[in-house]
């Protein structure tokens, strides 16, 4: 059954405290490097209202030296949006804080999560695991220059760190630091010897750590990150915490988004199915379209929409070999949905 706002658990003591409601993280869907751009956003928000989106990680260097409009902007219809910020400088940090509650964001998400090489090499990301007063002092420095809620995505551990120290520790540096939420990906990260890409699957997920953690610091809004690909898992984590992020899950079938609304917050959903979804969709694709971008920078967050329906492969097929040609059109994306064929009524997908 879908879970009732006025009856469910949003630890009202948190928002007498700070202001911010936990059941703003009650469902998100992961930053994720190359995949959640402004036009992945855009299409998610076609099919729900509360679900809180996420950018892609910007790094501090790129947001003070680098192109912010690039970087930064965003349809104002993606709202509820955060960035998400890539650095271990308080100062810096802080800068960017305050620029992206300029631009309009409604978070800022310190990343102490992510092994690529890249963070490594810039001493941030998942590194940061092992400088939790470091963390603290980070957001402390955003907190003091913004309003909106500031949070901090972690892992469990990294390397050989034990769990159930170093995530503790993680929580009380930013907990005193004034942190609004923390999203815990319940892995460790292996910054030696593994991928980033394995090290989203080959670290065991422990999640009975995490609600763990919610029963000793229940004021605090906690979200769980990992493994979760459908609502019913959701529901499942949500009778622990306050939370859940979900990544490639929505990404890959992004129909799933359309059961949040109803199932997780008792609201109805902006459109009633895919086939909705794609049409209230066409409008920003046309405008984008318009103003010089790729149908094919589009296109491709949108071709799991369809799974699991007759018709599904021949839409991706017809994407993926259509949308990359010079100057392809709207038009594209009508013949791709010639494909997939409505459900009968009573038919399964």
């Amino acid at each position: 059954m879908p879970i009732r706002p006025e009856t469910a658990d949003f630890s009202p003591e948190h928002f007498r405290l700070t202001g911010f409601e936990p059941r703003l993280w009650r469902f998100s869907v992961a930053p994720m490097m190359d995949w959640t751009d402004r036009h992945c956003r855009a299409f998610h928000r076609v099919m729900s209202r509360r679900a809180r989106l996420y950018t892609e990680m910007v790094t501090t260097g790129a947001i003070i030296h680098g192109p912010r409009d690039r970087l930064l902007g965003f349809d104002a219809a993606e709202h509820p949006v955060a960035v998400q910020l890539g650095g271990s400088d308080p100062q810096a940090l802080a800068q960017c804080a305050r620029i992206c509650e300029d631009y309009g964001y409604q978070e800022i998400n310190l990343n102490c999560g992510c092994p690529s090489d890249r963070v490594q090499n810039g001493a941030f990301g998942a590194c940061l695991m092992r400088e939790p007063d470091l963390v603290g002092d980070c957001v402390a420095a955003m907190k003091a220059v913004v309003r909106v809620p500031v949070t901090v995505k972690c892992r469990i551990g990294v390397d050989d760190q034990e769990p159930s120290q170093a995530l503790w520790a993680m929580m009380e540096a930013v907990r005193r630091a004034g942190v609004d939420a923390l999203i815990v990906h319940a892995r460790k990260a292996w910054l030696q010897g593994l991928s980033p890409k394995e090290n989203r699957d080959v670290p065991p997920l422990d999640y009975p750590l995490v609600h763990k953690l919610k029963q000793q610091y229940p004021a605090l809004p906690i979200a769980i990150n990992g493994g979760i690909a459908n609502i019913e898992q959701s529901r499942t984590q949500l009778e622990h915490l306050d939370g859940v992020m979900v990544g490639r899950a929505a990404y890959h079938e992004p129909g799933l988004l359309l059961e949040v609304d109803p199932e997780l917050f008792g609201e109805a959903a902006p459109v009633g199915s895919q086939f909705e979804a794609f049409e209230a969709y066409l409008a920003y694709v046309e405008r984008e379209l318009g103003q010089g971008v790729r149908l094919a920078d589009i296109t491709r967050h949108m071709l799991g929409l369809f799974t699991g329906m007759p018709g599904a492969r021949a839409w991706r097929r017809h994407l993926a070999t259509e949308a990359v040609k010079r100057g392809a059109g709207i038009e594209v994306l009508h013949e791709a949905v010639a494909h997939v064929r409505r459900p009968a009524v009573g038919e399964a997908a």
